[in-house]
């Protein structure tokens, strides 16, 4: 299948050149600098890192500074909504509540009318459900 839209550009996923320029440089050799991020991976300490490889603490901080590490858990997420959808949270927004609460509540909201709504069709169906057209009571015409 043939590629749709516009290819990304030559370069496009290395660092930028200010992001390189703004980073302490690093005394290890490529070799070096990569052990001590496998060794940081796999729970190492700096120090343990350092006298590991036999390098001086300092350049080891500096080479694991840079690593990207995974966080244990992200507290935000990001939604793709629609426009309609957007101007609706906003319209919902108490003052000047942060969007995270006003979705949070919203949902709060959803769940809660939900959980009410399945309640009362349990309670319906527990009473026989529809009521029955001509009931066979006791005191009715043929009585």
């Amino acid at each position: 299948m043939a590629f749709k839209g516009k290819p990304p550009g030559t370069g496009s996923g290395e660092m930028s050149r200010r992001t390189v320029a703004l980073r302490p440089s690093i005394a290890l050799p490529p070799r070096q600098r990569d052990e001590a991020r496998r060794l940081r991976r796999m729970g190492h300490e700096p120090a343990q890192i350092a006298e590991a490889i036999g390098a001086p603490l300092e350049e080891v901080e500096k080479a694991l500074v840079q690593m990207r590490m995974p966080r244990p858990e992200t507290t935000r997420g990001t939604l793709n909504v629609t426009l309609a959808a957007h101007a609706l949270v906003m319209k919902e927004r108490k003052g000047s509540e942060p969007l995270w609460q006003t979705m949070d509540r919203l949902l709060d909201e959803l769940l809660r009318h939900r959980s009410s709504e399945a309640a009362r069709a349990r309670r319906r169906a527990g009473e026989g459900g529809d009521l029955p057209l001509f009931p066979e009571a006791a005191g009715g015409p043929e009585a």
